[in-house]
């Protein structure tokens, strides 16, 4: 939010554990995504602890299954820019897709 303020840009928060995205919205998020859709999920403790691998997560299709039943391994901060989507880290990443 700092960095949109910085360039002036408007923007809209949205707490995804308050209001996740459904299974349509998390598809064309991946859809969108400048990334591969695998690094949309977080692979920490939960990631392990749930029995998750490299391979449950391979396709766009996987990612939105497993970011559907368990949100909280939703990489964070995704950034919605247009039809642009990026993980915002480093925040670099951030500022560059706003400024331009």
């Amino acid at each position: 939010m700092r960095i949109a303020e910085e360039l002036g840009v408007d923007a809209e928060i949205v707490l995804y554990q308050k209001s996740p995205p459904d299974r349509t919205e998390l598809a064309w998020l991946v859809a969108h995504l400048a990334d591969p859709p695998t690094d949309l999920v977080r692979r920490d403790n939960l990631f392990k602890k749930l029995g998750i691998d490299a391979a449950d997560v391979q396709t766009p299709e996987q990612v939105v299954d497993i970011i559907a039943k368990h949100k909280m391994l939703m990489q964070r901060p995704v950034v919605v820019c247009g039809d642009q989507v990026i993980i915002g880290r480093p925040k670099e990443r951030v500022r560059d897709l706003l400024s331009s």
